[in-house]
């Protein structure tokens, strides 16, 4: 299976259709059907590293101030305590299981209402440990590789630049800010010729990378799909642009 970085954005994507949502819904056509879906979303950010490992995962409206037709999305996937049991045994067996707290939240069902509409793949959220530095969860993804080889679709949900304090809520299409596009420009650059380390240590990195990261949360489920990077894995940014001007909306496929 490929691994992916959704730049999923505005949660009113979940129920428009525009040109990211169109290619989320082709990106789901054309990769192979998953078993399984293991998704990194920025919005569970929290001081463990968990799994939900519920069978009927809750969808969580984690947002306020949108419009009632958006709280009465549900995406109702299955989930899957094996795969949920899987992950800890991968991770050494310190993971929390999840069985009645979490769900599936704005940052996962988002992008998973286009990916797979149907919503009859099973899901299983991984959390972001948000005490531990960058370099912790680039290694702690490695350990997942081996779902790449069971059928397990890996995907990171965020944001490459996430800046909401720049972002022009009245204007969705306003040109992007000039350090928002040069970041974006340079991770793309990186990723491609595998040079994943400046994104691990991107706190160290120019301006442009303090204003596009101000906070951790969006940026490293992107590691998380990096670390899964095998020898010969092709790389494609089937989605690219920006929201608002200071909100990247690029998706990373590896493989």
């Amino acid at each position: 299976m490929p691994a992916i970085f959704f730049g999923h954005g505005n949660p009113m994507n979940a129920i428009q259709t525009n040109a990211y949502t169109e290619a989320w819904a082709a990106i789901g056509r054309s990769i192979p059907r998953p078993k399984a879906i293991l998704c990194v979303s920025a919005h569970w950010y929290i001081p463990a590293v968990a799994v939900t490992a519920m069978e009927r995962p809750r969808t969580i409206h984690d947002f306020g101030g949108f419009p009632r037709e958006l709280f009465e999305v549900q995406y109702q996937a299955p989930g899957s305590p094996e795969l949920a049991a899987r992950v800890n045994e991968l991770l050494g067996g310190v993971v929390l299981l999840d069985t009645n707290n979490w769900g599936l939240d704005h940052g996962t069902w988002s992008v998973l209402v286009h990916v797979f509409p149907d919503a009859d793949i099973p899901v299983v959220q991984l959390s972001i440990c948000k005490t531990e530095p960058a370099a912790f969860h680039f290694d702690l993804a490695k350990s997942l590789s081996p779902l790449r080889d069971e059928g397990v679709l890996i995907c990171g949900s965020g944001n490459l630049v996430h800046n909401l304090r720049s972002f022009d809520w009245g204007n969705p299409d306003v040109e992007p800010f000039d350090w928002a596009v040069r970041f974006d420009e340079k991770a793309r650059e990186l990723i491609l010729t595998g040079d994943h380390q400046p994104l691990i240590d991107y706190e160290t990195l120019d301006g442009d990378a303090r204003l596009s990261v101000p906070t951790a949360d969006h940026f490293l489920p992107l590691l998380y799909v990096l670390a899964l990077r095998r020898d010969g894995d092709e790389i494609t940014f089937p989605v690219f642009g920006f929201d608002g001007g200071s909100i990247s909306m690029t998706t990373v496929q590896i493989g």
